[in-house]
């Protein structure tokens, strides 16, 4: 059988740290007949290559090969690439590891696809992450309509044919951004690159020790000399023009005054600063044209001018205005829908400082500026930052982020973003909207996993963005209407609860840690109308909902227990438990009766006192609070005409489809008459 991935990972005296990436490789879908790995053993000093000569006997899809030290990732890589019999080869780090679908589901998008590049979404717990890269899937994209720049660390999967048509290789021995000059020679020449950004393929690890890869602090000389021949690269496969300057904007923001922004510059002394600046500046003077410059947010501009200026010190003092500034956002509303998603109300702005004051904004006649305050002593005297053109281009975003494996997941989101007046010619920008949290997942993604799920509120404006957690500041009715959720079938809990003691918001997915029983304690408990013995709780669920089982535990006054079986089950919106009609074996007499809602070794809930009757009839007590009559009947009604569309879907839908397109369309507006 043809390989059809070869799996190619530099290593060099890794330690514990190679352990999850060889498990995760073990654990791949993709048959193992039908992929090899590749250990490109770069000399190293500990009994590695001991260890891997026994793996590679123990698996036969797996090979160990062995170089002098080079220093670098580069020629192992370059070496693997030789070696790859598969169809795609897939880069990945001794300290790294893949998600168990990974290889099966890039090659199958690639394969599909003839994909030049197959990207797929990557999690990490300690460098940043370009979420916008994988908002969602793209069969075929290329540089040209899709931001694969922000996308530049070799971790993908490539057609090895592609590679080696193009002499694809990584520059050899010890050097910096060997990676961005690897992609962008890469992605001028994909025909096609897909992204897979429905799944999370990859995931970056902190190492305990502090030694990932590129964690060492840069020779200003050698890393900005290594850019150059990056940035030579875009100049010669773009034209002067919008294409060219976006794709060096880039570079100019994160490589150039990245390294010279908060926090880094705060830490440098005068002499490193010294010598940033010296080594930054003719990179600046010879790519970054007034396109560039102009194209920046309005705070990155300001630094781009004082880069231009020569002012060290300046840039020192700008640093920390800008550390100050933060994203804040409060929490308005929180509401379950009936598809199952959490909808999130807030409003999101830009602060600074202790205190969290607003960024101001000045009102001149019809034009806009960033207020003096922030630039005095760092730009000349009267000279004011124009963001009259950036107003549009303040947006907010929500995410859901799990606190143990960092997976993020954008939700759908709408905001408007209004200018508001502060008195004096100040004003403000306000975000205001709403997002979709969606526990069960939405249109191409399944669920999240079991785990913590952090709400963030991305802030954006102005050339920055600062993230948010959301909750601390919310409105006084939020905690009222935060309640559990059963979801899914088989059904979970998803328990929206505020973190002790900074009061965030954060879903437990499937009893991570919350208990169902804690969190429904203080909440109501209610019984149907009428003769049966049916109680409400105020736990969300919808249609879809699958029956949650738990047990239903009596208790007399002198302690005495007897288990029934009970589930709860879904009806308009809340989570219903119906009580047996018979408790047999049970003694007459009053009971307190609770159920088990997080299994047998955790407290359960008090939900109301029973009555056994003689003959084993449970009867609630009258003192609870019976469920709004018109809510019964509304819902019963709901059930009643979903039933009958079951029954005419069943019963005519055969016959239907086999009548003519007009015919079938008047009988479904007739149906739609009589049950909606």
């Amino acid at each position: 059988m043809s390989i059809k991935v070869s799996v190619i990972i530099p290593v060099y005296n890794p330690g514990k740290y190679i352990e999850p990436c060889i498990d995760s490789l073990l654990r791949q879908t993709l048959p193992a007949e039908e992929f090899e790995v590749l250990f490109v053993n770069d000399g190293s000093t500990d009994d590695t290559a001991e260890k891997l000569d026994a793996l590679a006997k123990e698996h036969p899809h797996f090979r160990a090969i062995h170089i002098p030290n080079s220093g670098w990732p580069g020629k192992p890589r370059n070496i693997g690439v030789g070696e790859a019999r598969g169809e795609y080869v897939q880069f990945v780090d001794q300290d790294d590891y893949l998600a168990s679908d990974a290889l099966r589901r890039l090659y199958d998008m690639g394969h599909r696809n003839v994909s030049d590049i197959v990207i797929g979404k990557v999690a990490s717990n300690f460098r940043g992450v370009p979420h916008g890269v994988f908002r969602l899937d793209r069969e075929k994209c290329t540089i040209h309509d899709a931001p694969l720049y922000d996308s530049l660390t070799p971790h993908k999967m490539f057609r090895t044919e592609f590679l080696r048509e193009n002499n694809i290789a990584y520059p050899e021995g010890k050097r910096r951004l060997e990676d961005q000059l690897y992609m962008m020679e890469a992605y001028f020449p994909a025909k096609v690159v897909s992204i897979l950004g429905s799944y999370t393929c990859y995931y970056y690890s902190k190492r305990d020790d502090g030694n990932n890869a590129g964690s060492a602090r840069i020779v200003p000389s050698g890393y900005y000399g290594n850019l150059r021949e990056v940035l030579d690269v875009v100049v010669a496969n773009t034209e002067p023009g919008d294409f060219r300057d976006l794709l060096l904007r880039r570079f100019y923001r994160v490589e150039m005054l990245g390294r010279l922004s908060e926090p880094s510059v705060l830490r440098y002394d005068e002499a490193y600063l010294d010598e940033m600046v010296e080594a930054v500046k003719p990179l600046e003077k010879d790519f970054m044209t007034e396109g560039v410059h102009n194209g920046l947010g309005a705070l990155t501009r300001v630094r781009s001018t004082l880069l231009r200026r020569d002012d060290r010190q300046g840039l020192v003092r700008f640093a920390k205005f800008m550390k100050s500034i933060k994203g804040t956002a409060r929490l308005e509303d929180v509401d379950w829908q009936s598809d199952g998603k959490l909808a999130v109300t807030v409003s999101a702005r830009l602060v600074h400082g202790d205190d969290a004051e607003p960024l101001k904004l000045l009102r001149r006649d019809d034009r806009v500026f960033l207020h003096p305050d922030f630039t005095e002593g760092i730009l000349e005297d009267g000279e004011l930052v124009d963001v009259t053109d950036e107003l549009d281009d303040f947006k907010a975003e929500m995410s859901l982020r799990n606190r143990e494996t960092a997976v993020e997941w954008s939700c759908a989101a709408r905001y408007t973003s209004t200018v508001e007046d502060l008195g004096d010619g100040v004003c403000e920008v306000v975000l205001r909207g709403t997002g979709q949290v969606a526990p069960q997942g939405v249109k191409g993604r399944g669920p999240v996993s079991r785990g913590f799920w952090d709400v963030w509120v991305p802030v954006r404006g102005l050339g920055v963005v600062r993230k948010a957690r959301l909750g601390a500041d919310r409105a006084p009715h939020v905690d009222a209407d935060c309640r559990p959720a059963l979801l899914g079938s088989p059904s979970r809990a998803v328990i929206p609860y505020f973190t002790d003691p900074h009061g965030n918001l954060t879903l437990d997915v499937a009893r991570r840690a919350k208990l169902l029983a804690t969190y429904l304690a203080d909440r109501p408990v209610q019984r149907m109308p009428g003769s049966g013995a049916e109680l409400r709780l105020d736990v969300f669920t919808r249609g879809a909902t699958a029956p949650y089982k738990t047990e239903l535990v009596l208790t007399s006054a002198d302690g005495r227990t007897h288990v029934l079986p009970g589930e709860v089950r879904p009806f308009s919106g809340r989570g219903h438990i119906v009580l047996p009609e018979r408790a047999g074996g049970v003694p007459a007499g009053d009971w307190k009766l609770s159920a088990r809602l997080d299994g047998e070794k955790n407290d359960a809930l008090e939900l109301c006192e029973v009555t056994v009757q003689g003959n084993g009839k449970l009867t609630i007590s009258s003192d609870l609070k019976v469920v709004d009559l018109e809510l019964v009947r509304a819902a019963l009604a709901k059930r009643r005409k979903a039933a009958i569309r079951r029954r005419l879907r069943a019963v005519g839908g055969p016959v239907v489809r086999r009548l003519p397109a007009p015919a079938r369309k008047k009988i479904s507006g007739l149906a739609r008459k009589l049950v909606g």
